[in-house]
């Protein structure tokens, strides 16, 4: 499913316009990638969350170089921690 198909299954399920949901549902990844980008936690009981990860400094094999080591430096990741009620759903 892709995003045009996602708000189109919240218009039909919310009885709105296809614009109105696509409208929305833009809202909502804004306002989630503005908030995790500053490093606060969005939270939605039952559904799951969304948070900034630290990676770790590290050093790996450069994939061109045989060989050859190469340093990837620490960096801020989003994440998506699913919660019970979400991953007893999938699971049944």
């Amino acid at each position: 499913m892709n995003k045009a198909d996602l708000a189109a299954q919240i218009a039909v399920r919310t009885n709105t316009t296809k614009k109105a949901a696509e409208e929305m549902l833009g809202a909502f990844i804004e306002v989630v990638t503005e908030s995790v980008s500053k490093g606060d936690k969005v939270t939605l009981v039952g559904f799951g969350s969304f948070v900034q990860r630290v990676r770790k400094a590290r050093e790996t094999n450069n994939p061109q170089k045989k060989g050859e080591k190469i340093k990837v430096p620490a960096k801020k990741v989003p994440a998506f921690v699913p919660g019970k009620e979400f991953k007893d759903k999938v699971d049944a």
